[in-house]
């Protein structure tokens, strides 16, 4: 997670200023040389293609993928993003072959190599962490809903991927990427600057193709971010599209999964993958058929998706805090306003910044809440109140470079009947729906509001903690509304994203719109592993 309570700390406590200028064009210029490899930047429909030709294989994928991973993650230039292989992988792989050979072929995702956050549940023997050591003891002996999700649409899970420990959700001036488990996710487009958390680990290591998509999860920021700063698609779903069962929670009332990838098709085969209504959790709504736009999201993939879209740009504190991203995605409205959509400057999203501390009264209680409730359920001898303590006691290891203020603080706070709790939920309800997304959506009758989804990444600073400018994520991750970053660039070859924010269940129209900009504009670029930021001039 990478939350606007976070943020704000980040914002008053860091600045850029004059880090950038110590470093050479000289060394800007340096980078790793990778072996070529055959798969780099491959999709899901191309590893489709080269299976029934018989030029791959499940099995001679995921090798592909492992070795790439040894070369790119373990040695060269570490990324460190994947924090374990699975070693049932190739077994796996093999059965699907089996069964392609046998003409069952489960659908698109048959085969395909894919990796996941190491806070979502897998019923192997790979462990499930959040990146914390005092969870990586024994693996989950069950599949979270999602995973099962991926494996019965014939998706191998070839590892699990880094994070921001606890998702971010453990102390002031946190660096996003860094675990005790797992160290520091580094950004493939410029080794120095910071991969964005929480799911630093996905976003490096599909950029990185190390994979041929990934999963992230959300509380508030944590896929967009990540997705934008290294050159992804990634969507944030609305709340409840995909199940949180047997994910590591932060706060039920803003928690999801998405998918990571890149390619806004590749984005959507994996959505169509992992949505489902799940009965355990209680924000999927009741019955299979009671989201008209739940289903094959692959279905919205129409070039013409922006001809007589309305879209609005948001204003305000959306705006200005990076000179290179209000370029880029002011250049990217241009290219949506050529393919024929209807483009709305300036529209206000009320009350955006007026929940910034009902938020985080709401994610404290309900951390506390819903952690304690996740622990019991997997049989964890662990509650919040042991693992400050476990922290405490292994600080050398677990707390090198930030504390663990928002478990102290999560841990002072009484149960989700407390008054300071409903009133900060409802709170939260009103001004980011109601009062916030809803009124623009209505009075100018929008399909999409668009957003630099965050600035250009930052040198990662272990000394001082995260250096985030601002970002559009928050309007989005406290309605509980769905959210999608593509691609429109770089500055200084550092991604830039733009978020297309939508109401609820509108995850087939902002596909469709996303996509219709990215076959206009073709933004995305494969990453150099440079040591830095190239920051000559033209």
């Amino acid at each position: 997670m990478n939350s606007k309570f976070s943020r704000r700390s980040f914002v008053q406590h860091s600045s850029l200023a004059g880090l950038a200028a110590l470093v050479s064009p000289a060394k800007a210029l340096e980078r790793f040389e990778i072996q070529t490899f055959e798969l780099e930047e491959a999709t899901i429909t191309s590893m489709q293609e080269a299976m029934r030709s018989g030029k791959h294989t499940a099995r001679s994928l995921c090798q592909a993928y492992l070795r790439r991973i040894d070369a790119v993650d373990r040695r060269g230039p570490t990324l460190r993003s994947v924090i374990e292989t699975n070693p049932e992988a190739i077994a796996i792989a093999e059965g699907l072959d089996r069964e392609r050979k046998a003409g069952r072929v489960r659908g698109p995702m048959h085969g395909i190599p894919v990796l996941i956050k190491d806070n979502i549940n897998t019923g192997d023997r790979m462990l499930t962490s959040a990146g914390s050591l005092a969870l990586a003891v024994r693996p989950a002996l069950h599949d979270a809903f999602i995973s099962n999700r991926l494996r019965a649409a014939g998706a191998v899970i070839l590892g699990k991927t880094n994070l921001s420990e606890w998702a971010n959700f453990r102390g002031r001036r946190s660096i996003s990427g860094w675990s005790a488990r797992g160290g520091l996710v580094k950004n493939p487009y410029a080794l120095d600057r910071n991969a964005c958390g929480s799911s630093s680990g996905t976003a490096a290591a599909i950029a990185a193709s190390l994979a041929a998509a990934g999963i992230g999860t959300e509380t508030d920021g944590s896929i967009v971010c990540p997705a934008s700063a290294n050159s992804l698609v990634g969507i944030k779903p609305t709340l409840g599209l995909v199940s949180r069962s047997g994910i590591i929670p932060i706060a039920h009332s803003q928690d999801t999964a998405g998918p990571m990838a890149r390619t806004v098709t590749d984005a959507a085969i994996l959505l169509s993958a992992i949505a489902g209504r799940d009965t355990n959790d209680p924000s999927s709504p009741p019955g299979p058929l009671s989201v008209p736009e739940r289903g094959d999201y692959t279905q919205a993939l129409v070039p013409n998706g922006l001809q007589g879209a309305r879209v609005g740009v948001a204003g305000g504190s959306f705006r200005g805090y990076s000179r290179h991203a209000d370029r880029l995605v002011s250049a990217a409205i241009e290219v949506m306003k050529a393919q024929g959509a209807e483009i709305i400057d300036d529209v206000e999203i009320p009350h955006a910044n007026d929940y910034d501390d009902a938020e985080y009264t709401v994610l404290l209680y309900e951390f506390k809440a819903d952690l304690n409730a996740y622990l019991v359920a997997i049989g964890s001898p662990h509650t919040l109140k042991t693992l400050i303590a476990f922290n405490e006691h292994n600080a050398a290891k677990e707390m090198p470079y930030f504390g663990q203020e928002h478990f102290t603080r999560a841990e002072e706070k009484g149960p989700l009947t407390d008054d300071a709790y409903v009133e900060a939920l409802a709170r939260c309800r009103r001004l980011s729906r109601t009062e916030g997304i809803d009124v623009p959506f209505a009075k100018h009758r929008l399909d999409a509001i668009v957003a630099p989804t965050g600035g250009p990444p930052w040198p990662t600073d272990l000394v001082n903690g995260d250096h985030f400018l601002g970002g559009s994520s928050s309007a989005a991750a406290v309605s509980g509304y769905p959210n999608i970053t593509v691609p429109v660039g770089d500055a200084f070859g550092l991604p830039v994203g733009m978020s297309l924010i939508g109401k609820p269940w509108t995850e087939a129209t902002l596909i469709k719109l996303a996509y219709a900009y990215e076959q206009a504009a073709q933004p995305r670029r494969a990453p150099r592993f440079l040591a830095t930021a190239n920051l000559t001039p033209g």
